[in-house]
């Protein structure tokens, strides 16, 4: 007769939770979206995105500043020496001037251009920045979910310690009555020191992966919320490639920033060959001092006074044209064409690039729907299964390598199920920004799903396995 199911996890971690790990206080779990504002507020990386933007948009104005007029003033003060050979004398004289300049271009198509492909990198920058700000929801979202898969593995790696612990004592109970001999003693040994060993691995895995979120949001965390068994696991919706490629072609915050780096690139190519045409400004100019400091022919003789303030304004077009610049102009023209280029190309790269992401994304997304499925069945199939075998172990029909194998089997089947649903999410969240719509909307959904009193030690698999287990067993014939 089947002596009844005891779910060697549900057993271990029940008995085992307290032992390994007093749970957090409530008050101190803290959730996604905190987690994310704290991101937001002290993220190194993102202040200098922030600050980076902050510097490339001056550009604008700086471009601008060459279509607009320019004041200048200035002022000279001089010892003048006058020599005169007929008739012979000499003259010391101090000269002061003041002048104002006022110049505005009228024809500057270098500098138009200049300004074009200016505000072209004003909005590639500004992308760029909102990409940045974009990807911090994926980081916090990947540091997160990395704290709670570590959390599970290291879970179920203390439950699979305790398990095989339970199997060693067992062995020595049966070798000091006879039951069996000292090789099973030693395969039970060599299982819980192997499980021991993963178990230190595990808990600094932990460790690992709350100084990363403690990197990312200059924050101590005691301990986080976990997620729910019951978050829903469905394809992307829609369930359709081409229409979330068309989406990312559209809205991928990088590829839009490419567009903007080609269109800077035209204009800047623009910018070059205006250097071969003439240019156009209206000067007004206003000037005044002494006569000797302005240089305007004395009237007088030279033995008269010598001196006297002069003011002069004058109003009129100046133009210029290049006629050769030792061949400037044109490497420069040369040189935006292959940067031209340049950009283009880097945009089709981006491009092929985005589009293979979203369509590996969306086939992840729907991998991991059926894994977690998959995954999820496989677990009540190993505990059955080890159920099994420990029978014809105390039957005599297996042995204890098949015993350990089974039981070892079934917590790799555990890391697997943990692993698939935090790659569900995520693989989610990556498809969403691929497309370019993810929003920290996608985290206040996943809030809604994450357990305030979540303990890893007891949490870690779906509460209904046990049931689900033990009915698959009474099941066999």
């Amino acid at each position: 007769m089947l002596r009844k199911l005891s779910l060697a996890i549900a057993v271990s971690c029940a008995s085992n939770a307290m032992a390994w790990a007093a749970e957090a206080p409530l008050s101190t779990k803290t959730d996604l979206v905190s987690v994310y504002q704290e991101a937001v507020d002290n993220n190194a990386d993102l202040a200098a995105a922030r600050a980076q933007y902050g510097a490339q948009k001056e550009v604008v104005p700086q471009a601008r500043a060459g279509l607009l007029p320019n004041l200048s003033g200035g002022a000279e003060v001089a010892d003048v020496r006058t020599s005169i050979d007929q008739p012979s004398a000499i003259a010391n004289r101090s000269a002061r001037s003041y002048q104002a300049t006022l110049a505005q271009p009228l024809f500057r198509a270098d500098r138009w251009f200049q300004y074009q492909a200016a505000k072209d990198v004003n909005e590639q920058a500004a992308l760029q920045l909102s990409a940045t700000e974009q990807n911090l929801i994926l980081q916090t979202a990947e540091s997160y979910f990395n704290v709670l898969r570590s959390q599970d593995n290291l879970a179920s790696t203390k439950a699979e310690e305790a398990a095989f612990k339970r199997q060693l004592d067992q062995s020595n109970e049966r070798f000091d009555v006879g039951l069996s001999d000292k090789t099973d003693v030693l395969q039970s040994q060599a299982s819980y020191d192997t499980a021991r060993a993963n178990r230190i691995v595990a808990q600094r895995q932990v460790d690992d992966a709350f100084e990363a979120l403690i990197t990312l949001t200059n924050r101590q965390y005691n301990s986080i919320q976990g997620i729910v068994h019951t978050l829903p696991i469905l394809p992307p919706a829609p369930n359709d490639a081409k229409s979330w490629v068309d989406t990312a072609a559209r809205q991928n915050l990088n590829l839009l920033a490419s567009n903007y780096a080609v269109s800077s690139a035209e204009q800047t190519l623009k910018q070059r060959k205006a250097g071969h045409l003439p240019t156009l400004d209206a000067v007004a100019k206003y000037e005044k001092g002494d006569n000797d400091a302005l240089g305007f022919a004395n009237p007088n003789s030279f033995g008269a006074p010598y001196g006297g303030n002069v003011e002069q304004s004058t109003l009129g077009l100046q133009l210029s044209i290049p006629i050769y610049s030792g061949g400037l102009t044109s490497s420069q023209v040369r040189q935006s064409y292959a940067q031209l280029d340049q950009s283009e190309q880097q945009r089709e790269a981006l491009r092929r690039q985005v589009v293979e992401n979203t369509r590996n994304l969306h086939r992840a997304v729907n991998t991991d729907v059926e894994q977690v499925q998959a995954r999820r069945q496989s677990i009540i199939s190993n505990q059955s299964a080890v159920e099994a075998t420990e029978i014809g172990y105390q039957v005599g029909t297996r042995n204890i390598v098949d015993v350990l194998d089974a039981q070892r089997q079934l917590y790799t089947s555990v890391r697997n199920y943990n692993n698939t649903r935090y790659d569900y999410i995520l693989d989610n969240l990556r498809l969403k920004q691929a497309a370019g719509t993810l929003n920290p909307g996608d985290l206040q959904d996943l809030t809604r799903y994450l357990k305030a009193d979540y303990n890893p030690d007891k949490d870690f698999l779906p509460p209904d396995l046990a049931s689900a287990a033990e009915a698959q067993l009474k099941a066999r014939p």
